[in-house]
């Protein structure tokens, strides 16, 4: 089964569009910078894919991860260090810490989905049995009344989009247990960030108002 393109591309402009949202201090460079060198990447991967160099398609494809990523991080660590000068009032200090709470679940759901559904063969099966999280349609048996629709089913992009955004909100899995080691790591991240985000930023704007 051929994975679409186009949910990844669209949650790529709605991270970049979440960063331009950000104020000046919270980025570093000109504005423009990191979104034209991400949209960049972005535009390689899909070209790269079309043309089936799927090899060159799989590096421009982490390489956007990795600067959304990056990016996260810079914006979280710039927004922390400028609580205690107040350089932001406290609804510019609720408005990012709102865009990077909702980049976070976006940028680890790329994560998830490239590394669990993109980077082997088991979307080509037919029904999708084994990878890093167990989903709830993987434990459906023979006797089930759904047995026959689930039986071909494997994950979209949307799934690991909310498996991201519980985490993000419960900070731990909800109905879809993590098997791989790698996944409980990045899981363990973004749950930090979310921690960070909700509760030291968050808060201190609500405290403030």
């Amino acid at each position: 089964m051929i994975r679409p393109r186009w949910p990844t591309l669209i949650t790529i402009l709605a991270v970049l569009g979440l960063e331009v949202a950000l104020p000046d201090v919270l980025r570093l460079g000109p504005p423009w910078l990191f979104p034209s060198v991400a949209l960049s990447f972005a535009m390689a991967h899909i070209v790269f894919y079309r043309r089936q160099q799927h090899r060159l398609s799989a590096i421009f494809g982490f390489a956007v991860d990795g600067l959304l990523s990056l990016q996260l991080m810079i914006s979280l660590i710039l927004l922390i260090q400028a609580l205690p000068t107040r350089r932001q009032t406290p609804q510019a200090l609720l408005v990012s810490a709102a865009c990077l709470w909702a980049t976070n679940i976006l940028v680890f759901a790329l994560w998830y989905w490239r590394l669990d559904a993109m980077t082997s063969d088991r979307h080509r099966r037919r029904g999708y049995t084994d990878g890093a999280f167990l989903f709830p349609q993987m434990t459906l048996n023979d006797a089930s009344p759904t047995s026959a629709s689930s039986r071909d089913w494997s994950p979209n992009f949307i799934d690991y989009v909310f498996l991201s955004f519980n985490t993000s909100t419960a900070f731990s899995p909800t109905d879809a247990p993590v098997l791989a080691r790698w996944a409980k790591g990045l899981m363990m991240v973004q749950s930090l960030l979310s921690l960070l985000i909700v509760a030291l930023l968050a808060a201190r704007a609500v405290n403030i108002l």
